[in-house]
């Protein structure tokens, strides 16, 4: 339904009905992979998901048909891992960087795809604040495409 973020309180960014998309890379992610076919495929796999409603369906149309408004949060955090001890390793997460590199570049791509685009802060400490609607929460991993 809505999201947002904040920093030390004061309001950053907000979207209306749209998508909430944390995004986070490491693994085999690397800025070469900016512009790669498999790149376009992750891109357009956000973009062209049906699961907004429309008069066909709950889950018919997709983010473009539905306005494309799109936060984008980073979160390194999605590559935690927790298999040894109390305290997460984030290890696998890509350096910041690269990471920040690869960020910009997804930014511009759904911009590029007519999607209107707000962002977080690139490592800054926020607040998200998001009202899920279904609820629906979708991973989508570019290593799965």
């Amino acid at each position: 339904r809505e999201g947002a973020v904040h920093i030390d309180g004061v309001p950053v960014a907000s979207i209306g009905a749209g998508y909430v998309v944390f995004v986070g890379f490491g693994g085999s992610d690397q800025p070469e992979l900016v512009g790669t076919a498999l790149w376009n495929r992750f891109i357009d796999k956000i973009t062209c998901l049906r699961l907004f409603p429309d008069a066909h369906g709950p889950i018919n149309a997709t983010l473009m048909d539905h306005g494309g408004e799109v936060l984008v949060v980073s979160q390194f955090t999605l590559y935690a891992d927790i298999r040894k001890g109390r305290r997460p390793s984030f290890s696998t997460a890509l350096a910041p960087d690269k990471a920040q590199r690869m960020y910009e570049a997804f930014v511009a791509a759904l911009a590029s795809r007519g999607c209107t685009v707000r962002t977080g802060v690139f490592g800054a400490d926020m607040d998200v604040h998001l009202v899920n609607w279904g609820p629906v929460t979708i991973w989508v991993d570019s290593e799965e495409l």
